[in-house]
């Protein structure tokens, strides 16, 4: 049996939820149970405090996780990360009371409150950082206004929070993090563990590209080929009328417009989009 490791709330809960749905998963039963059998599917699915998710898939009581590259990181569990997920975008940053500080150099001797210990003294201690680290579970942008600490290490997605308490980030991201898929880092193959990564992977790819089916003037069919390669070529029909093909192809949803507005100019007709709800490449 599958055993999955998700988090029980946060900015990845949700997210992650809704991609195990779209990959066939959580079919049945209630969201807000701690635990959810998935028979359909042999597996089992556990709703866990999100910084913890690391440590139970590390510990080798869980096969796999969804949790957030920060946490994996600060937890030191032994556990690696197997594919990203593409949401839950956020970046760890320092950021210092406005107009106080210029670069990094102005830590030296600093009190940095923040919630993920590990990962910032080891960013501390690769540059030679002399600066005293304040943990918190939370809140960390008051750290300053409330007097515990002169900085913060916190984080960020748009930085709202942050400015609104008076701050201001400084230096370049710690870290770049989003939800990833985690396993344990000794782990052996599993085609449990294999067959869900494969799902997840089809849906994002679902959730990237729609296909597009137009008909096309032979003599301008390599033209427009070139314009919808498709994935790994596309697919093309003959129709009734002998000097006209049907193709078909998958494009980037995030460029479709503008592929439909040169088919058309070039002399496709009929041009079609279509989502797609679930694909294996």
């Amino acid at each position: 049996m599958l055993r999955v490791a998700i988090p029980n709330k946060g900015q990845l809960a949700e997210p992650a939820k809704a991609m195990l749905r779209e990959a066939g998963y959580l079919q049945s039963g209630s969201l807000e149970k701690l635990v959810i059998h998935d028979p359909v599917n042999d597996a089992e699915f556990f709703f866990l405090r999100p910084k913890d998710v690391a440590t139970y898939v590390g510990a080798g009581t869980l096969d796999v996780g969804i949790t957030g590259r920060d946490m994996l990181l600060d937890s030191q569990a032994e556990a690696q990360e197997i594919l990203e997920l593409g949401f839950g975008g956020s970046t760890f940053r320092l950021a210092a009371p406005i107009g106080t500080a210029k670069s990094i150099d102005d830590l030296n001797g600093k009190r940095i409150a923040c919630s993920y210990p590990t990962l910032l003294r080891r960013y501390l201690d690769d540059r030679g950082i002399d600066a005293k680290i304040i943990k918190l579970d939370g809140a960390v942008e008051n750290a300053v206004a409330l007097g515990v600490a002169d900085w913060v290490a916190d984080v960020v997605a748009t930085g709202t929070t942050l400015r609104q308490a008076g701050l201001e980030v400084v230096g370049e991201p710690l870290l770049k993090s989003e939800a990833i898929v985690i396993r344990r880092s000794e782990a052996g193959v599993d085609p449990a563990v294999e067959t869900f990564v494969r799902r997840l992977q089809g849906v994002m790819v679902a959730r990237a590209y729609v296909l597009v089916d137009y008909d096309i003037k032979k003599d301008l069919l390599t033209q427009a080929c070139a314009m919808t390669p498709g994935i790994e070529s596309p697919t093309i029909s003959e129709l009734a009328d002998p000097s006209w093909s049907a193709v078909r192809a998958m494009v980037a949803k995030s460029e479709v417009h503008g592929v439909m507005d040169s088919l058309y100019d070039l002399g496709a007709r009929g041009i079609l989009v279509t989502d797609i709800h679930a694909c294996r490449l």
